[in-house]
């Protein structure tokens, strides 16, 4: 059985916590087939450059490792509704920030649903909006200005930005903008792991030899790198190793010679009893989120502003769920070595005022996106509507002449200036 909106509604209105999803993973090539999760700068004492932890699961303690984090997931489920979206298979607003016509030609649209920072993002900051810095538009200074007491800002130029949190850090008020905590939350986790190896290496079918060095910088930069000392860049007379740091100059730093079989024990993969993803949608959040303005900026009061937050609350909800079962449906290849599979059906239970009070139910990608319409349709008729079209900005120039530079620095180009 699925959820109706009608459901969702008296929920959300009523004293219910939130809706929970448990799924059960396994690796694509089966038990025992080993997992690679991220892995993060440690120091070199360290043992593992995995996030391990210990967790207690079902009374015992069990070494656990993190596959995916909340902060990763919400990124995929953001680019699932993204995904959607573009399909037009969902209509929610975001914000744009438009490339095209510059000289960023490798770069095209930029949304806050890709955003690092969401709708808050310097990217944003820095772009115009019908030739206005965008924080001094209308529009800008509205999200300046809202907070959790009255988010209407924020949900109709970007309402996932209340859904998966943000901080208006780098706004006019600095660190005291406005924070919105993450309504929605989800994590992979590997239980019962043990931590393996990995070895590599590489014959080099040419058979360079380290000895075959130095390798120099050209001074022709699209001949890249010399053997010549005559043909080198030279600085105060010396002619410049090819490469950055202890290796400069080896062959390798163009990318000839063998490797040399290693082992890798920090970063060697684990195999694990058990993987879970888990998502979690905070009705409690939900409802600390206050619209006393309709998207008219006109005031609501008594009933009508009562009927208007829970059919907005409805409306984030409904986007909630529907970014959990559209980044599953996208599946679980997390990165190289770390594909993974569901094992069980994907079941979502709803949680009364406490954990005796639990219905489940199930949701398809179809329902899901319905049910984000009907909501948005219901939340319009109660003075909180989306808007049909994006709000469409053009980087300044200084942030092109940004992001200019810093691909030629990229490239190796010295003449950034």
């Amino acid at each position: 059985m699925t959820i109706s909106y009608e459901d969702l509604r008296a929920a959300i209105a009523g004293r219910s916590v939130g809706i929970r999803s448990r799924t059960e993973l396994e690796p694509l090539g089966g038990d025992g087939d080993k997992l690679f999760p991220p892995t993060y700068g440690v120091a070199d004492s360290a043992e593992t450059k995995y996030a391990t932890e210990q967790r207690r699961v079902e009374g015992n303690v069990v070494d656990a490792v993190v596959l995916d984090s909340v902060s990763s997931q919400a990124n995929r489920q953001e680019l699932a509704l993204l995904g959607a979206k573009e399909r037009s298979e969902l209509a929610v607003p975001v914000i744009k920030l438009d490339f095209s016509g510059t000289d960023a030609v490798d770069l095209d649209v930029i949304t806050s649903l890709e955003a690092p920072h969401r709708v808050f993002d310097a990217l944003f900051r820095d772009s115009l909006l019908d030739g206005v810095l965008f924080r001094l538009s209308e529009s800008g200074r509205a999200l300046t200005e809202a907070t959790s007491k009255n988010a209407a800002a924020v949900y109709r130029l970007a309402p996932t930005a209340l859904l998966f949190g943000a901080w208006d850090s780098t706004g006019p008020k600095g660190g005291r903008g406005a924070k919105y905590e993450r309504a929605i939350t989800s994590e992979i986790v590997a239980t019962g792991i043990t931590i393996g190896v990995k070895t590599s290496s590489r014959l080099d079918p040419l058979g360079v030899e380290l000895s075959a060095g130095p390798v120099f910088k050209a001074a022709d930069t699209d001949a890249g790198w010399t053997l010549d000392a005559n043909e080198a860049v030279q600085e105060k007379g010396i002619p410049q190793p090819y490469g950055k740091g202890g290796d400069r100059g080896r062959p390798s730093q163009i990318n000839h010679g063998n490797v040399t079989p290693s082992i890798d024990a920090k970063a060697g993969g684990v195999t694990a009893d058990q993987v879970t993803a888990t998502s979690v949608l905070s009705f409690a959040q939900l409802r600390r989120l206050r619209f006393p303005l309709d998207a008219d900026g006109a005031a609501l009061e008594g009933d009508r502003r009562t009927e208007a937050e829970v059919a907005a609350r409805t409306a984030l909800a409904a986007l909630g769920l529907a970014a959990i079962v559209l980044a599953a449906d996208d599946g679980f290849d997390l990165r190289s070595r770390c594909v993974l599979v569901a094992s069980s059906d994907h079941r979502f239970e709803l949680i009364g005022r406490n954990t005796s009070e639990i219905s489940e139910f199930s949701l398809t990608s179809e329902e899901a996106v319905a049910l984000v319409a009907q909501a948005a349709s219901a939340a319009a008729d109660a003075g909180m509507p989306w808007p049909e079209a994006d709000l469409t900005l053009t980087p300044t120039p200084r942030l092109v002449e940004l992001v200019r530079r810093s691909h030629a620095a990229a490239a190796g180009d010295d003449e950034v200036a």
